[in-house]
């Protein structure tokens, strides 16, 4: 049996905000099935280096990811050990595999060549 942890309103308000960013919210689709380097997302995104940190910094303060340094390079997966990752999971869920700012990413994936 799941131990599914129970949040305090305003732990949940805080989680809800920081994943209702449509950037955060894709970043989170994308590792929930692989591991994906900082320098894929600046490319999937068409975004600056700088700004995709700062989106993985607010994930990373609720322990949303999982980080893998290899070198100056940061590698990022779900982790599943959250105690917000019941809440992200049901929404990710509902983010349609379809969906066409997931596809429009997914079209810029490149082989990881950092």
């Amino acid at each position: 049996m799941v131990h599914i942890q129970k949040l305090e309103t305003a732990d949940t308000v805080t989680c809800l905000k920081i994943i209702s960013d449509p950037t955060r919210l894709l970043i989170l689709k994308l590792v929930e099935k692989k591991e994906y380097c900082v320098c894929q997302f600046v490319e999937m995104f068409e975004t600056s280096q700088p700004a995709i940190s700062q989106h993985i910094k607010k994930l990373k303060k609720l322990h949303l990811l999982n980080e893998n340094r290899r070198g100056q390079w940061r590698h990022y997966s779900l982790n599943v050990s959250s105690p917000y990752f019941q809440v992200v999971k049901s929404i990710l869920d509902q983010v349609d595999h379809d969906d066409p700012s997931l596809i429009e990413a997914l079209k810029k994936e490149r082989p990881v060549q950092c």
